[in-house]
């Protein structure tokens, strides 16, 4: 459990016993953890380096409170991460410099074979720093249904996860299932009878497109870097979002959930409630408490919610839900 602060597991184990009792020595804390008394008097070394044990008059070992020393090493951990994000965020803005200033051979990376892309793929998902774009079409080459571990991790760190499913995807084996627990997880899914190429997009600085090979050759992709090319594929991918049909969970028997496809434009029970809270004045978090919703799924439906609507503003939503029947007038 303590891995992220930096610490092994042997360290971890001679903290916990530490914290059930007054005090130890190492001998006695390798007797308890069946441990080489070398080994356990290097943990505690490590222990006492970062200020999770101090000794006694005794030489005896105590630890300290972990409000006190876990909570100061979750807020050094803390800190060093925001400037490593101030880092990013600077570092990123150099890359774009530079990359303003390449040729089109150094905005254009070929990656070649199904391991190359499987691992372009989801560097291109661990790099968004607000959304990802994607089309998904059958077959699947690179990384097959319920493979895609970036997925989930994309969407809890609170990217938004958009993509535009081709109708045959719903037909491979195992892929409803997968579609279902993604919409769980918070990703917006539409779907459309066909779609032009595969494509994933993060922000507006990378896109992976796969190309086409002959039967039996070795698959390739291109990565775009932030260009022309990369804002037309923004752009394709907009206007196939925009006219493609959203997919919800729906609810059956035994509270089992299956997939329910809508028209582009028609809102959801669960959007209806969500837009009559928010005309009765109610704030976005007392909302989110209302249906049992999590803050950020809350403001996810409502970007959806604007996005269909194609305004700017909850209060444009508003106007538009009730001129639109969404919701009654009174």
């Amino acid at each position: 459990m303590l891995a992220a602060l930096g610490l092994e597991p042997a360290e971890e184990a001679v903290y916990r016993a530490l914290l059930n009792r007054p005090s130890a020595t190492a001998a006695r804390l390798a007797e308890l953890l069946e441990l080489a008394e070398p080994d356990a008097a290097t943990a505690l070394a490590r222990l006492e380096d970062v200020g999770l044990v101090n000794r006694d008059p005794t030489g005896a070992y105590r630890a300290t409170p972990p409000a006190v020393g876990l909570g100061a090493l979750i807020t050094e951990r803390r800190d060093s991460l925001r400037m490593a994000e101030h880092a990013l965020v600077t570092l990123a803005e150099e890359h774009r410099a530079a990359v303003a200033g390449r040729t089109i051979g150094e905005l254009i990376e070929v990656v070649t074979g199904v391991d190359a892309i499987r691992h372009r793929f989801l560097q291109l998902q661990q790099a968004a720093r607000a959304q990802l774009r994607l089309f998904i079409t059958a077959p699947f080459i690179a990384v097959p249904p319920g493979e895609n571990t970036a997925e989930t991790a994309a969407v809890e760190r609170g990217i938004r996860f958009r993509a535009v499913l081709e109708r045959a995807v719903l037909e491979q084996p195992g892929h409803v299932e997968e579609t279902v627990d993604s919409l769980g997880r918070g990703v917006e899914l539409r779907v459309v009878d066909e779609l032009p190429m595969k494509l994933a997009i993060a922000d507006a600085d990378l896109a992976l497109v796969p190309l086409a090979v002959a039967p039996g050759g070795e698959p390739g992709a291109v990565l775009l870097h932030r260009s022309g090319l990369l804002t037309a594929m923004e752009a394709l991918f907009d206007a196939v979002w925009q006219r493609a049909h959203p997919l919800e969970l729906s609810t059956v028997g035994a509270g089992r959930a299956q997939l329910a496809e809508l028209a582009t434009d028609a809102p959801t029970d669960l959007d209806r409630r969500i837009i009559a809270l928010l005309l009765a004045g109610l704030t976005d978090q007392a909302v989110a408490t209302q249906l049992d919703l999590s803050l950020r799924t809350l403001q996810r439906r409502l970007r959806h919610l604007m996005d269909t609507a194609g305004v700017r503003t909850r209060m444009q939503l508003s106007w538009y839900a009730v001129q639109n029947g969404w919701v009654g007038r009174a």
